[in-house]
């Protein structure tokens, strides 16, 4: 194993929910108010799914609390360098030897007990999307039209509740493996994002087309339906990853074997570059032709780009009327 992690590896590790690695470790997992605890352990807080603390510990330095590493250096006796293998294995990033097997837990409960497999359960439909709309068109800038088109491709749809947006990744059948949701309503600029339980997180959200060599990448569904805007693309195969690592590209990729040309169109942040990188070069030397485009200096992602260019169309067309006048 390597030493050193990159900053864009760290980032995947820490971006892992830790309500479900604590799940998947055999953990009963509980929603109290605005955090989550655990039925073996009712001292322990689980806050924003991402960092915990143990109450009865709180005196304990370095027994206590943090990050997702954290949690598998304490409960699953780990060193912080296989903590951040296993997440990463976890996020489907890499994979490590003996897939299968899983850590000791250090405070095993019930040894032996496998926890049960959550079922996959699409969201139940609104009666209409007068959420989505209103969210996509409004608040992202994205066209009615290319709207239309995603909801008429069954791509996308509002829930009954909460009306949150979900979006679904089906594989080459058309039968959706994958799911993921974003809110319409942001709390104190805090968007609600998160996968539907029992997903196959192999899978991402994609628009296929076997007639098309070329696929285009990005990190987020809604960028990808801002590219589409951008360039009415409505020809060319594209996946959005839902996160930095690429196992649902590989998915993708043995499902389409088509495709000979990868467009990699990932944020303009810091994480998002580095991956593109190391994307870039790990599917060169697969011998696919692949291309790096970002959004424009400037622009974090697509949405941002695509509401920037409606932003700045607007104020031209303003400026354009008073100098007619």
């Amino acid at each position: 194993m390597e030493d050193r992690f990159t900053e864009a590896e760290l980032a995947i590790a820490k971006s892992v929910d830790l309500t479900a690695v604590a799940s998947y470790l055999g953990y009963t997992v509980k929603k109290v108010g605005h955090y989550h605890t655990l039925k073996e352990m009712d001292s322990i807080r689980i806050y924003d799914k991402s960092h915990w603390f143990r109450w009865s510990r709180q005196y304990d330095k370095g027994e206590n609390g943090g990050s997702q590493i954290d949690f598998l250096r304490v409960f699953c006796g780990m060193e912080v360098k296989e903590a951040v293998w296993w997440l990463l294995d976890f996020a489907g990033y890499r994979r490590i030897e003996e897939k299968d097997r899983k850590p000791p837990l250090k405070y095993q409960v019930e040894p032996g007990r496998k926890p049960e497999p959550k079922k996959f359960e699409l969201p139940v439909p609104a009666p209409d999307n007068c959420f989505l709309y209103s969210y996509l068109n409004q608040e992202r800038g994205i066209s009615k039209s290319v709207i239309d088109y995603f909801i008429s491709q069954g791509l996308i749809y509002e829930s009954r509740h909460y009306h949150n947006i979900v979006f679904k990744g089906n594989n080459k059948d058309g039968v959706t493996k994958f799911a993921s949701m974003r809110g319409v309503f942001d709390r104190e600029e805090k968007p609600f994002k998160c996968d539907v339980a029992g997903n196959d997180k192999e899978y991402g959200f994609n628009v296929p087309n076997d007639e098309s060599s070329e696929l285009v990448v990005f990190e987020g569904a809604i960028d990808l339906m801002s590219y589409v805007d951008i360039f009415s693309d409505y020809e060319t195969n594209k996946l959005a990853l839902g996160m930095l690592a690429d196992a649902p590209l590989t998915t993708f990729l043995k499902e389409h074997p088509q495709i000979t040309s990868i467009k990699f169109c990932l944020d303009g942040d810091e994480p998002g570059r580095k991956a593109a990188l190391q994307l870039t070069e790990k599917y060169y030397g697969l011998g696919y032709d692949v291309e790096d485009c970002p959004p424009p200096a400037g622009y974090k992602d697509y949405n941002e780009w695509l509401v920037g260019t409606k932003l700045n169309f607007e104020v031209s067309q303003k400026v354009t009327h008073l100098c007619k006048k």
